[in-house]
This record gives structure tokens, C-alpha cells and sequence, in this order.
């Protein structure tokens, strides 16, 4: 029987790093960022994917238990013929997370458990312990998997991918003319979010590639979380602090949780509650309840 591990709390920015850097890794873990991705994927050519998990592996063991927690490897696809190489050099490092990219479904996540479980087991990791965040919408046969994932073992977020998705199906852009994701881009988007919440996890926002417009991705940032993402991924520094900020609950936000709350404890039997010339009901307490969590623990 293996464990079902989760997130820390703060889980908002991921910050990818190519694997074949320890400059750029090593910029990356004294940064900002809640986690930090080391990637041996799409960052580092074929040729150079050996030299790669050797250099995160001997990263990852230079580094404290702590420090580790915070730092996650994206292996390669498991349709390709790196993943089972990539698991054997890095889980020795005993890094904080796997991040499983083009997942064609649960069955997906459900081969890496059994790549990693009796590696574990041989290191004296506690087998199912290393979470994973699957990447479920970057081929066009996933888009139908989506909802598939609750139960999945390891599963502790999902993410999903514009850029491959649009290679997948042949398109020339994933943007329309004003610079916005077109329909089928917004609908992976959707399908990320409603598959994450039928799995009981976060579902994290793909990277936005215009690194050098911080207020486009601000805005971006904010209207994801509205709709209920609870973090992003990014491709540089900069971006980092833009995206704590915009998936952090604000002073308002929090005070008004805790009312919410209160509120409901001290009325346990209603089903609504008049609040500031608002009607609450008992979806109002789960909203407050999950803000909460998110500083709480």
C-alpha cells in the first residue's frame, strides 16, 4: 500500500530550469519560486539528456531535505524511450517531485508509479511518496482524459500545455488575432481545471512565453485564479514574483474568509446566512473554508 502525498500550501509559481545548467538551476533554487522544475525534456537536446540527470542528481544530493522538497524533475514522456532511464538517475537525488509531461491519461501516471515504486523501495524511500504533476492536455488524443485522473497514485496537481497541444494537431498558432488563446486552447484550459477538481487536486496554469510583458501576465495570472487555478508555471525569474502576488489571497480576501466562518460556526444549523447585504449559503462556507486553507494549512 503506498501513501498519497500531497502539496505544501504554497504551491502558486513553478519555475522551470534546463537540467543541463547548473547556473541556471542554481539561479533558479535561490530564487523565488515555491518550485522549482528541473527539466531534461524539451530544454536539453537529446544528446546532451545523459550529462543532464547526472548534473540534477548530483544537485539534488548537495542539497538539504529541506532544500530538496522544493525542487521537481519534469522526465521525459513516457512514449519516448528516456523516462525509465530518467527515474534511475534522479530518484536517488530524492527530489521533491515528478513532473510527468504529454500524459495521455491515468494510465499514464499509473506506469510512472511503477517505474518509481520499486526504485524506491530499493533506496528506502517510502514508496508513493513522490508526488507527481501531470502535463494532460499537450497531445490531442488527452483531451479526453481529462476527467480520468481521480486516484490516480502520486497525483498532487494538474497542469496542462499549449504549445505541443497545438503541434499535435497540426495547427499554425494557439492565438488568435488579439494575442488570446483561441477556442480549442481556452477548452484544454477548461478541461485542466474541471479533470483537477473532479481529482480533488490544484490545478496549475501553463506558462505564459512572453516572459517581457509582466502586466499581460499579472492580468492573466488574476483571471485564472478567479476562475480557480491556484498556481502557474513559469519559464523565467522575472516572473515569479508577479505570480506569488496574484495567487496569494489578499488581506481583504482573507478577512472577510474568516467571517464567512465564523459566521457559520456560530449559526451551525443554517442553511443562509445575511452578510453584508449578501446571501451566503453553504457553497460561500466551502469557498471561505479552501481560501483559508490555502495560508492555513
Amino acid at each position: 500500500m503506498t501513501t498519497q502525498p500531497s502539496l505544501p500550501n504554497r504551491f502558486r509559481s513553478w519555475l522551470f530550469a534546463p537540467g543541463d545548467s547548473e547556473r541556471k538551476m542554481t539561479k533558479a533554487a535561490e530564487g523565488e519560486a515555491d518550485i522549482v522544475i528541473f527539466d531534461i525534456e524539451d530544454a536539453v537536446a537529446e544528446d546532451a539528456k545523459p550529462a543532464a540527470r547526472e548534473a540534477i542528481r548530483a544537485f539534488l544530493l548537495a542539497r538539504s531535505e529541506e532544500e530538496r522538497s522544493r525542487l521537481w524533475v519534469r522526465v521525459n514522456p513516457l512514449d519516448g524511450p528516456h523516462t525509465a532511464d530518467d527515474i534511475a538517475a534522479i530518484l536517488p537525488g530524492r527530489p521533491g517531485g515528478i513532473m510527468l509531461p504529454k500524459s495521455r491519461g491515468r494510465h499514464d501516471v499509473e506506469a510512472l508509479d511503477a517505474l518509481m515504486t520499486p526504485l524506491e523501495m530499493e533506496l528506502g524511500i517510502e514508496p508513493g511518496s513522490t508526488p507527481v504533476i501531470a502535463l494532460v492536455t499537450e497531445v490531442a488524443a488527452a483531451m479526453f482524459t481529462t476527467g480520468d485522473y481521480a486516484g490516480a497514485p502520486r497525483l498532487a496537481a494538474m497542469t496542462w500545455g499549449a504549445e505541443d497541444l497545438a503541434d499535435s494537431i497540426g495547427a499554425v498558432s494557439n492565438l488568435g488575432e488579439d494575442g488570446a488563446y483561441t477556442f480549442t486552447y481556452e477548452l484544454a484550459r477548461s478541461l485542466t481545471l474541471l479533470g483537477a477538481a473532479a481529482a480533488g487536486i490544484p490545478a496549475i496554469e501553463t506558462i505564459d512565453g512572453d516572459f517581457r510583458n509582466l502586466e499581460g501576465l499579472k492580468d492573466r495570472a488574476q483571471k485564472v485564479r478567479r476562475d480557480g487555478y491556484r498556481g502557474m508555471l513559469a519559464i523565467h525569474p522575472a516572473q515569479v514574483p508577479i505570480i506569488n502576488e496574484a495567487f496569494s489571497p489578499s488581506a481583504e480576501e482573507i478577512a472577510e474568509a474568516r467571517e464567512i466562518v465564523a459566521l457559520f460556526d456560530a449559526n451551525p444549523g443554517a442553511g443562509t446566512i445575511g452578510h453584508n447585504g449578501k446571501m451566503l449559503d453553504r457553497p460561500h462556507l466551502s469557498r471561505a473554508r479552501q481560501l483559508l486553507a490555502q495560508i492555513e494549512g
